[in-house]
């Protein structure tokens, strides 16, 4: 077949829907916005709705600047990335994260403008997207309120500074098999750049690693994440390592460098 006829066959491939594939289910949130967001997310990709993928969030938010959310798709088995997003935020994606050596769950806070739907997306490694999700209530205007980080004088002496905690995994024998739950806040103002005169000023990239070098997870952030972002992972450091780094950068330049402490020899406890 020459190349004339084969774009032909393409072509009527394509305009046939008994050709095309199936279609995507309907959104079970009905949003106004998914097929806007669909095509920007996840290309040509396969999606389904799946229960399997756990979306934990207040019901309605009390705070619209920092909503607690933790994303679940241990249920999946493996997973290559995750996508946190709210519908009808301003900037949608609240972050991407990949659990290179983790569990695919993480917890986090994020700024809400409005009502939205809440969701995340889990690709296995067949490349299908899985999507859970529920609906947030919120008197909104998280997005757009200037960060309480800015009334102290000195805050930009703290910007990039990381508490960080991590816990020895439980039970009896445990091991470089299990996983080690880890928490770290970063100072930041996460600002969303939509108060006018105010660019936008927040964390783009975090990589946590263990004390081989090697990474763990790698986080995509965006504006929507709460000023001073905490995130709760779970991961699994090489046997023998007393602390995970974490380095990142902001969207000014700045650096995030820091060690949070293992307090037991990874591996070696009883």
């Amino acid at each position: 077949m020459n190349r004339h006829l084969a774009a032909a066959a393409l072509l009527a491939a394509l305009s046939n829907p008994a050709l095309a594939g199936p279609p995507d289910p309907a959104d079970p949130l009905a949003s106004v916005m998914w097929d806007v967001l669909r095509p920007e997310l996840f290309g040509t990709a396969p999606v389904q709705f799946d229960d399997r993928v756990i979306v934990t969030a207040p019901d309605n938010a009390e705070n619209a600047a920092a909503v607690p959310v933790m994303a679940d798709a241990t249920a999946l088995g493996a997973v290559e990335e995750m996508v946190l997003f709210a519908d009808l935020n301003p900037f949608p994606v609240i972050l991407r994260f990949q659990p290179l050596a983790a569990k695919p769950v993480i917890a986090t806070r994020f700024k809400v403008q409005q009502a939205t739907p809440l969701r995340a997306a889990a690709r296995t490694p067949d490349g299908v997207w899985h999507i859970g999700g529920k609906l947030l209530d919120a008197a909104g205007g998280g997005c757009t309120a200037p960060p309480a980080t800015y009334a102290a004088a000195d805050w930009a002496d703290h910007v990039g500074e990381v508490q960080g905690r991590a816990w020895a995994p439980s039970g009896q024998g445990a091991g470089e098999d299990k996983a080690t739950r880890v928490r770290f806040l970063v100072r930041h103002p996460m600002d969303t750049g939509l108060v006018a005169g105010i660019p936008a000023y927040f964390i783009e990239a975090l990589t946590l690693r263990d004390a081989d070098g090697r990474a763990l997870a790698r986080l995509q952030t965006a504006e929507p994440l709460s000023e001073n972002p905490v995130f709760t992972l779970e991961v699994q450091p090489a046997a023998g390592g007393r602390s995970l780094t974490l380095d990142g950068r902001d969207n000014q330049g700045g650096e995030v460098k820091a060690a949070i402490p293992l307090p037991w020899v990874q591996g070696a406890l009883p």
